[in-house]
């Protein structure tokens, strides 16, 4: 007699690092006091309790966060021994010449058969064409032929780098981060709405539904300044091509995973069955190509 697992929860954007081992510079932002200590997938296991459409935590997609090769190489090395870590999010640098060997050499090493999607921190860079640099885009071509996808960490105003992207390499798989970073704090949406339907009419372009409270007021947020975003997120991308992500811990500074997995289990009233298996763990499942549990 066999047993059928529950529903999954895929969580398609959360973070790990280890001080001691490797430093994270960006933790020295005004701020960040909060979440500046190690954080282990013992911590996201403790933390994440909490249900979305009466699902629990199963696998997870960690994601980069400074531009250096050894990150994701640990990364790398965590996923091969973690149950929890399904895929990995990592860095190499787009515009090397010898990207497509980095690349490989991460394949190859241990836990490179958990890579699945290459990132850069592209909200930083104040070229507003980096997406379009000949040496880039020559890159992100390395990637494709490698049969990964690309993680776009863009905010709202570089929407439209996105959009070119997606024009010009219509078979690169793309996930925008975040949704695009819009100005839920002050609720100026209008120009963010316009940008990311037309990167939303790029098929190949999936969107996670994550990083949202962070973008809004810290400590007085409610669901209904998240509600008008997911309302064009559905509108948009449709289910199929939005996925869950906490963006845990950096998603401590304002409420947590188990907030977060309640406000997205609010907002998913009304969608039905297959919709709410499509954001909570389907699209993740196709876009980082998950393999089912044993």
């Amino acid at each position: 007699m066999t047993t059928s697992r529950p529903p999954a929860l895929i969580d398609a954007h959360h973070h790990l690092w280890d001080l001691v081992q490797r430093p994270q510079p960006w933790l020295d932002e005004p701020g960040l006091t909060p979440i500046r200590r190690t954080f282990t997938p013992g911590d996201l296991r403790a933390t994440a309790t909490g249900t979305v459409a009466g699902r629990r935590l199963d696998r997870t997609v960690v994601v980069q966060c400074v531009p250096d090769v050894p990150e994701t190489e640990d990364l790398l090395e965590l996923a091969a021994r973690e149950p929890l870590i399904a895929a990995v999010v990592g860095w190499a640098d787009l515009t090397s010449p010898s990207v497509g060997d980095d690349i490989d050499r991460l394949l190859a090493g241990p836990g490179g058969g958990h890579l699945r999607s290459l990132r850069h921190l592209v909200q930083g860079e104040t070229d507003p064409e980096w997406l379009q640099r000949p040496e880039v885009e020559s890159g992100l071509r390395a990637v494709r032929d490698r049969g990964l996808g690309y993680d776009v960490l863009v905010r709202s105003h570089q929407l439209d780098q996105a959009s070119r992207l997606a024009e010009r390499l219509p078979d690169l798989p793309l996930v925008l981060d975040h949704a695009g970073k819009p100005d839920i704090a002050r609720g100026e949406l209008g120009e963010w709405e316009q940008r990311l339907r037309r990167l939303a009419a790029h098929p190949q372009v999936a969107c996670k539904v994550s990083g949202l409270i962070t973008e809004a007021d810290h400590q007085a947020w409610t669901i209904a300044d998240i509600r008008p975003v997911w309302d064009v997120l559905l509108s948009a991308f449709g289910a199929d091509r939005l996925m869950f992500g906490s963006d845990w811990p950096v998603a401590n500074l304002a409420g947590g995973w188990n907030r977060w997995a309640e406000t997205v289990d609010e907002l998913l009233d009304g969608c039905s069955a297959a919709e709410t298996s499509a954001i909570l763990a389907g699209t993740a499942t196709a876009f980082y190509r998950l393999t089912p549990h044993s």
